[in-house]
C-alpha cells in the first residue's frame, strides 16, 4: 500500500474522490478521453472525438435481482459504451463480476419494436449492437502466474478451433495491473506510460515531472493541487482518503492478528505436551496455525483464494476447506 505524508500537494488518484473527478466527472472529461485513446492505441479517425457519462446505476430487468452501479459509465460518439472501474483489491469471483457487468450495457441496446420489412409485418428485436468495454485499474496483480508480465491484458471473444480469430468483437475486458508498472520518469516511452506513471505516483510528486509535458498533464496537476481545493472538496477528499487508508489497514490487522492468533494456539499446544517433541511439533502446528488465522482474515477481508495462496503458502484446496 502507497503510505502518504501529512504534506502532499496533490491528491492521491487511487481514491474514490479522485478517480471520479478525473473520470467520472462530465466536465473533466477531456482526462477520460485522454486516457482511453491511449489505452485502445487509437490514433487519426479512430480516436474518441468526445463521450457522454451516463447513469452510473443500472437496475436489473426483475426488481429482486442485483443492480449495478459502476465508478464511471460512458458512451463515445460512436455509440461504444465504457465501464471503468477502480478496485483496491481482488475479490471473490472477480472476473464473473466482470461480465455480470458487462450485462447491462449489452441488453439495453435492444430495441423493442424494431419492425421489419417484410410481408407478414412481424416484429423483430433488432440485435445490432456496439461495442461495450469493461476497464479495470487494479491496484492489485490478477494471479502469481510469472508467465503473466504485462501491465495491460485484453480479454476478447474466440474461437477455440482457429487461433486468434475472433467470434465477436462486441465485448472487450481490459484489466490494468498497476502493481506491475515499474517504469521510471526516464524510461516513459508513449502516452500510455505517462498516464500509470501520473496515476501512480501522483500524490507524491511535489511538482509535474518534465516528462509529462503535455497539456493534458497540465490540467491534470492543476485540477489535483488540494490547496486549490474549496472547503467542501477538501473534507470529501479527506474523508475518501480515510477510507483508502482504512482499507489497507484493516488488510494489513488482519495479517497480523491472524499471525499473532496462529503464534500463541502453537505455544499452548507446545505447552500442554510438556516435552521436548511437543515443543517441536507445536510449533510446528503453530506455524500452520498462523498461516489457518491470516488466511481466514484475509477472506473475511475480501481477498482471493489464489492472493491468499500466495499470502500464506497454504494450497488452494487447503484454503477451500476454511469455508
Amino acid at each position: 500500500m502507497p503510505s502518504e505524508g501529512i504534506y502532499e500537494r496533490f491528491i492521491n488518484f487511487y481514491t474514490d474522490f479522485a478517480f471520479k473527478k478525473f473520470f467520472g466527472t462530465p466536465a473533466n472529461k477531456e482526462f477520460l478521453i485522454s486516457f482511453l485513446n491511449a489505452l485502445l492505441k487509437l490514433e487519426g479517425d479512430e480516436e474518441i472525438k468526445d463521450i457522454k457519462h451516463l447513469n452510473t446505476e443500472k437496475l436489473p430487468i426483475v426488481e429482486a435481482d442485483r443492480k449495478a452501479i459502476y465508478d464511471v459509465y460512458c458512451e463515445n460518439n460512436k455509440g461504444e459504451k465504457f465501464i471503468v472501474e477502480m478496485q483496491k483489491a481482488s475479490q471473490i469471483n472477480f472476473i464473473d463480476r466482470s461480465i455480470y457487468y458487462a450485462s447491462f450495457p449489452i441488453q439495453e441496446q435492444g430495441e423493442k419494436g424494431y419492425i421489419r420489412e417484410m410481408d407478414d409485418k412481424k416484429v423483430y428485436w433488432k440485435y445490432e449492437l456496439r461495442k461495450v468495454y469493461v476497464i479495470g485499474v487494479l491496484n492489485f496483480i490478477i494471479d502469481d502466474n510469472p508467465n503473466h508480465t504485462n501491465v495491460v491484458t485484453h480479454a476478447k471473444i474466440r474461437y477455440d478451433e482457429y487461433e486468434n480469430e475472433l467470434y465477436s468483437d462486441k465485448l472487450e475486458f481490459i484489466n490494468i495491473e498497476m502493481p506491475k508498472f515499474q517504469k521510471s520518469e526516464d524510461e516513459l516511452e508513449n502516452m500510455l506510460d505517462k498516464w500509470f506513471f501520473a496515476m501512480k505516483n501522483l500524490y507524491h510528486l511535489a511538482d509535474r515531472p518534465k516528462a509529462l509535458r503535455e497539456a493534458i498533464f497540465k490540467r491534470l496537476f492543476n485540477l489535483a493541487e488540494i490547496s486549490k481545493y474549496k472547503p467542501n472538496e477538501l473534507l470529501a477528499y479527506r474523508d475518501s482518503l480515510k477510507d483508502y487508508r482504512d482499507y489497507y489497514n484493516t488488510i494489513d490487522f488482519a495479517e497480523i492478528k491472524g499471525r499473532k492468533e496462529g503464534r500463541e494456539e502453537g505455544r499452548a499446544e507446545g505447552l500442554v505436551e510438556g516435552r521436548a517433541e511437543g515443543l517441536v511439533e507445536g510449533r510446528a502446528e503453530g506455524a500452520r496455525n498462523e498461516k489457518l488465522a491470516v488466511a481466514i482474515n484475509a477472506k473475511e477481508m475480501g481477498m482471493s483464494i489464489e492472493q491468499i495462496s500466495k499470502l500464506t503458502g497454504l494450497s488452494p484446496s487447503e484454503i477451500e476447506r476454511l469455508y
